[in-house]
């Protein structure tokens, strides 16, 4: 069996405040290969989210926010990494998509600018930034790359902010991707051409994507392995295939149950009953 490029074991976190303390994940554990995509699926607040950037230490400092567990990258202890190491990591060996464009993109620097800031810090040896900055546009699907590169964030719409997450995340070609619900403010056609780039990527260069989504037809066709968070745990994880036609824990039914279908006419969508699933 091949080893895997990220292995986390008994992750837990828990945030604390005047109010107590909020444990947000308990203890969850998976494994991503080389070239291999795992979905995170679950409600909003299950979870998801703040596991994907405990990877990286991104979450707040003790005492507001307490990791444990163990996560190793490469065969590397990412929790006894040093500050300079983890900024060789972050971006460059794993890149994130943030779920808001808007908070992430800085609103006083152009988009060219912040996109060369990621390749000057981890590409040295790119001659000409700036044809590099054009091309990882174009490949995102914004028009115009060599004017748009020039533009501030708030003359882009929410979908080309999100375009333009995506080509930052991507110019340092990192070997791991964590996508948190990359096309949530895209159109079809749109999602169709991103999910396209992001495949095509995986196949070349082997990349491994940690897919956080809520999007069960793009974990279909485009996931190995997915994981369902519930209250801070996987309830259940497997083969995309086998967790999507004959799921085993209730919760995974449930959101399923809850996915519209052409056809069926309901009065309302399934509510979940989260006293009845709890784990």
């Amino acid at each position: 069996m091949e080893t895997p490029l990220l292995s986390v074991k008994d992750l837990r976190i828990q945030f604390n405040s005047r109010e107590g303390v909020n444990e947000a994940v308990k203890g969850i554990n998976f494994d991503i290969e080389a070239g291999k995509t795992l979905a995170v699926v679950g409600e909003s607040g299950s979870g998801k989210s703040v596991s994907a950037m405990a990877l990286t230490r991104l979450l707040p400092k003790p005492p507001i926010c307490e990791i444990n567990g163990q996560v190793h990258y490469d065969g590397q202890d990412v929790m006894a990494m040093s500050s300079a190491d983890l900024r060789h990591i972050r971006g460059k060996e794993i890149a994130y998509i943030f779920q808001e464009p808007s908070v992430s993109l800085n609103p006083v620097f152009t988009i060219g600018s912040q996109i060369a800031e990621a390749i000057k810090l981890h590409m040295p040896h790119i001659k000409d930034v700036n044809a590099h900055i054009i091309d990882a546009l174009d490949k995102v699907g914004i028009r115009d790359a060599e004017k748009r590169i020039k533009d501030y964030p708030h003359q882009l719409s929410g979908g080309m902010q999100q375009r333009v997450m995506i080509a930052m995340a991507l110019v340092c070609e990192p070997r791991i991707l964590v996508a948190d619900e990359p096309t949530t403010a895209l159109d079809v056609t749109i999602q169709a051409q991103i999910m396209d780039l992001l495949r095509e990527v995986r196949e070349r260069t082997g990349m491994a994507i940690l897919l956080i989504t809520h999007n069960f037809g793009i974990v279909n066709h485009f996931a190995d392995d997915v994981a369902v968070m519930f209250r801070g745990e996987i309830v259940e994880r497997g083969p995309v295939d086998q967790v999507l036609s004959k799921p085993e824990h209730p919760y995974t039914q449930a959101l399923l149950d809850c996915i519209p279908r052409l056809g069926e006419k309901r009065e309302r969508l399934t509510t979940i009953d989260h006293d009845k699933l709890a784990v």
